[in-house]
Order: C-alpha cells, then structure tokens, then sequence
C-alpha cells in the first residue's frame, strides 16, 4: 500500500511542478512582451522633469550616505546585517530614484 501512495505523491508532485514551471515560462514571456510597452510609458511619465540619468546619479548617493548612516547605527552587528543593508540599498535606491524622477 505505501508504494502505490509514494507513487501517486510523486506523480503529484511531477504535475504540480509543470504547472508551476508553465506558469513561470508564461509570466516570463508576457513580462517581455511587455518590455517596449512599459519602457515606453516609464520614458513619456518620467522623462519631462529631472530625467532618468540624472535621477539615478542623486538617488545612488543619497542612498551610499542614507546606508553610512546605518551602518555606523549598527555598530558591531554590521556584519551580521550586510544581507539585509545590500537588500535595504536597492530598494531605497530605487524608491529614491522613481520618486525624483517624478517629482521633480
């Protein structure tokens, strides 16, 4: 009895994974098709004010300096947190650089 209930649960999973994998392969195809659209409408939305370049240049050292600061808060655990500084300077490089270009 055990070895038909492992091979019904391997064939299971075997389904649940190609599922899985379609989905991902769709979601990656749909994401390239609409990489023109969505650089398109980034460039119209973004472009007017301060500009993408420029932007990102501000956003990159206002992020090393806001990441300084951490760094020195941490003290001894800064070796303990790289992981999460690294993951912390990408977002808040990114929120700073999508909210200059816009805004300003």
């Amino acid at each position: 009895m055990a070895p038909d209930q492992d091979s019904r649960d391997k064939r299971q999973a075997r389904g649940v994974l190609l599922a899985i994998l379609v989905l991902l392969s769709l979601l990656l195809a749909a994401g390239v098709l609409l990489l023109p659209q969505l650089a398109q409408i980034a460039e119209t939305s973004l472009e007017p004010g301060l500009g993408l370049k420029n932007a990102a240049v501000i956003s990159f050292f206002v992020t090393v300096a806001l990441m300084v600061v951490f760094a020195i808060a941490a003290g001894d655990g800064f070796i303990g947190e790289i992981q999460f500084m690294l993951a912390g300077f990408a977002s808040f490089f990114v929120v700073i650089w999508l909210m200059l270009a816009w805004i300003f």
